[in-house]
């Protein structure tokens, strides 16, 4: 494998535990006895429930729906019954808990109905966009966007080169890895449907040089396509951000606060290439997905296709089991992934991998004073000074933390990583975040309670200067009539 130069300023090389799962081929989980499906996406968007407790479903079957396109459909895994939909916990670390469909299933593996194989090259954009929209499909790499959504506003902006995203740069994920090996050729013809559908001129598949397999695999799945070219990035982490790996492929920079779509290019994970290919070719909605179980805290690591609502408690009893040194539980990667709160929570379509960490991974050490040595400066990838935007963060000088970048951070936990300190810097930037947002909010609210109060006090006055004029009018009205009779009594007095 050759040897590249940085592509990028920045970036860290964490220790790598892939080989916990690399090795590890895809299996398919049975069903769960029961799948748990949360009406609330993660953007806050909620779905409404086409079905009723005690209804018979089928897998495949559209249950839920939204208002519009950003509401992504939902759609059963499973055959069976809907025994409950009730407030249930969810994938937030908070763990709050949403309204969640709960179907127990009849033991029946088949599709509800027959989706037919067609040609999809024949379709035209227009029919393939809205097809990628009615199969519930979201960005697989952990974003949760709507896919349609994303690839029609790419189209909009004539975007003229698509990038398929194979960098998996967390230390222990290996799903997507195995993904592009095993299903090369749906990568492959994914990606060129994307391509056609946006109306872009070229499709290149950017993996990682980590990944040899999955480079051979999909470079003899592409050869005769002149429009999709296998490209291979150095492994730095976060090499799977968007920005980060245009400018890898491209040499291009996205510049702060603008899209990639802004300069012709549009980013998409491997595995929602595949997803869109199984949409495409076989009508099938979204309805499961390929994770990598993981972690010295696990017995058994695998790679597991999973049905969508399947529980954290099923994925780990299909695992083995924890160890007796397990101590955290995450969904997605150790550097941006999530605690999760519970074992009955149920796998949405963003989650990508579920870890069960031990001690010694966690590296739940006392943190100290930072002692300004420029570390995490060097490794953050968008060029901002970390312990700056920390040192306003913790004394709640939020807009000291904006002014250092902190809108611009990526929460890639790189800075975090190498601090000698063991600061718990993106904590802070992800509370300060959040205390921004809460702020804006209420500030909205105050705006908006400001003029309703505004307006309120207008009607009042316009109501009440219309209720004086009316006033004066109806006493003009009556000092007119008492001068006309005055003058009637006056004329018919002979005065």
């Amino acid at each position: 494998m050759r040897a590249f130069a940085k592509p990028f300023r920045g970036g860290i090389h964490p220790v790598g535990y892939k080989e916990f799962s690399q090795d590890c081929a895809i299996e398919k989980l049975p069903a769960p006895k029961r799948v748990y499906l949360g009406l609330q996406q993660r953007n806050g968007t909620l779905l409404s429930a086409l079905v009723s407790v005690g209804d018979s479903v089928g897998k495949g079957q559209l249950v839920a729906k939204g208002a519009n396109d950003m509401a992504v459909p939902l759609h059963s895994p499973i055959n069976g019954t809907v025994e409950d939909i009730r407030d249930y916990v969810s994938a937030h670390p908070s763990g709050i808990k949403i309204k969640t469909l709960v179907i127990k299933n009849n033991g029946d593996s088949s599709w509800s109905q027959q989706h037919g194989s067609i040609h999809p090259l024949s379709l035209a954009s227009d029919e393939m966009l809205q097809r990628i929209l009615d199969a519930g499909i979201v960005g697989l790499g952990g974003a949760g966007f709507p896919t349609g959504i994303k690839l029609r506003l790419a189209r909009d902006k004539q975007v003229h080169t698509l990038i398929i995203n194979g960098g998996e740069c967390e230390p222990y994920l290996t799903c997507d890895d195995r993904l592009m090996q095993e299903y090369a050729v749906d990568v492959v013809l994914g990606s060129q449907l994307m391509a056609k559908a946006i109306g872009a001129r070229k499709a290149i598949i950017a993996v990682e040089d980590n990944k040899p397999a999955s480079i051979q695999a999909l470079k003899i799945a592409a050869a005769e396509l002149h429009d999709i070219e296998i490209q291979v990035v150095p492994s730095l982490y976060p090499m799977g951000s968007e920005r980060h790996l245009i400018k890898a492929v491209t040499g291009k920079t996205v510049a702060p606060g603008t899209l990639s779509v802004e300069l012709g290019i549009l980013v998409h994970n491997v595995a929602t290439a595949r997803a869109v290919y199984h949409a495409l070719r076989f009508n099938r909605p979204l309805i499961d997905r390929v994770l990598t179980v993981s972690g010295a805290g696990i017995e058994q690591p695998k790679n597991l296709l999973v049905p969508i609502g399947t529980s954290v408690a099923d994925l780990l009893s299909a695992c083995g089991g924890l160890t007796m040194s397990a101590q955290r539980l995450v969904a997605g990667g150790p550097m941006m992934g999530q605690v999760i709160p519970s074992p009955y929570t149920p796998i949405d379509k963003s989650i990508g991998g579920l870890l069960a960490l031990t001690d010694q991974e966690v590296r739940d050490e006392q943190s100290h004073d930072c002692v300004r040595c420029g570390r995490c400066v060097a490794a953050c990838p968008m060029g901002l000074m970390p312990f700056q935007m920390a040192a306003h963060s913790r004394v709640s000088d939020y807009d000291g933390a904006q002014d250092y970048g902190l809108n611009h951070c990526l929460l890639c936990g790189a800075c975090s990583y190498v601090c000698p300190s063991r600061i718990p810097l993106v904590q802070h930037f992800s509370h300060a975040r959040g205390e921004i947002n809460a702020q804006r909010s209420m500030a909205q609210k105050s705006a908006l309670a400001r003029l309703l109060t505004n307006a309120r006090a207008e009607r009042l006055a316009k109501e009440a200067a219309q209720r004086k004029a009316e006033k004066a009018a109806k006493a003009a009205e009556r000092k007119k009539k008492a001068a006309q009779r005055k003058a009637q009594q006056a004329s018919e007095s002979g005065e």
